[in-house]
């Protein structure tokens, strides 16, 4: 009876590696459980990864491409007092001028009033104005050289300003 169980384990062995289980003896009785499935692979084939599928992206060349070059930076001047301006009159001569602002190269003048005052200030003797053409009243007065008697504005601004009375109100 021994025999019998080792020829027949030794079927049921052989039988159960053929068909991928595995054969056990408990005792009297033969256990067969089926083994993991095996993965046989060929040598000299080329390996194959599969992946999840990822949408399809087809690009398809464009006619040439265009480079745009950006323009150099601009500057952006601000004119200092000493800035002439070119729609300016080269001279103004005026008894009395009123303006919110009076801006010039060079400014003579026997008296200025005004809280606001912008340039070198030279102290001078009395100013004379010759040809004078009256009075100007108006919201800017700018030009290269100003000749005047008395000058009230809020601002006054010149690279140089030869003044006998400044009055900074």
């Amino acid at each position: 009876m021994k025999t019998d169980k080792k020829v027949l384990i030794a079927a049921l062995t052989m039988s159960s590696a053929l068909i991928g289980t595995h054969a056990t003896l408990a005792g009297d009785a033969v256990i067969v459980q089926p083994s993991q499935p095996s993965v046989v692979v060929q040598p000299g084939q080329p390996s194959v990864t599969v992946q999840p599928s990822q949408p399809t992206v087809t690009v398809q060349p464009s006619s040439p491409s265009v480079t745009v070059q950006p323009a150099p930076p601009s500057t952006v001047v601000v004119p200092s007092p000493s800035a002439s301006v070119s729609s300016a009159p080269a001279t103004l001569q005026a008894e009395d001028i009123k303006a919110q602002e009076v801006r010039a190269q060079t400014i003579y003048a026997n008296r200025i009033e005004s809280p606001s005052v912008q340039g070198t200030i030279h102290q001078s003797d009395t100013v004379k104005v010759d040809k004078t053409k009256g009075d100007i009243n108006s919201p800017s007065v700018v030009a290269n050289v100003i000749y005047a008697d008395t000058i009230k504005a809020r601002s006054v601004v010149a690279e140089h300003i030869y003044v006998r009375e400044l009055k900074k109100n």
